[in-house]
């Protein structure tokens, strides 16, 4: 299960940074929409700026999308260092990938099957290895 384990991790990592780079990419393109339309000749008598409310509009959704993407990049870094409060919440973010089909779906079954596996929750309850005591000589 070590194998599994490790990829359940990369696999968090690897979903949640592109949920950020899905935010940055809005983000980017709401901002580069409102200064195109700004620029048109019709919209000079606008009391507030279409730019600027797309770049609001884009920057909440970055945000929003950061917040929901942390949690799985720090608990998969944490789950590849086999922390029992990272197995936890890659467990709650698994049931929360269940709602998005069909990766998020596919993510979350492997998730919660790696993670409840019996092998795995005795991986996790073991204290780290201590490393090997050398005799003097």
């Amino acid at each position: 299960m070590h194998k599994h384990v490790r990829i359940v991790g990369i696999l968090h990592i690897v979903y949640s940074c592109l949920g950020l780079l899905i935010g940055l990419l809005v983000l980017v393109f709401l901002a580069g929409l409102g200064l195109a339309i700004d620029q048109m000749p019709d919209t000079e008598n606008f009391q507030v700026s279409v730019s600027s409310i797309l770049g609001v509009i884009g920057f909440f959704v970055a945000l929003l999308l950061t917040l929901f993407s942390l949690p799985g990049i720090i608990g998969g870094i944490g789950l590849l260092k086999y922390r029992e409060w990272a197995r936890i919440l890659i467990i709650i973010v698994g049931f929360f990938d269940l709602l998005h089909i069909p990766l998020g779906t596919a993510l979350g079954v492997y998730t919660i099957w790696v993670l409840f596996n019996s092998e795995t929750v005795s991986l996790f309850g073991q204290p780290p290895a201590a490393p090997p005591v050398s005799s003097p000589q």
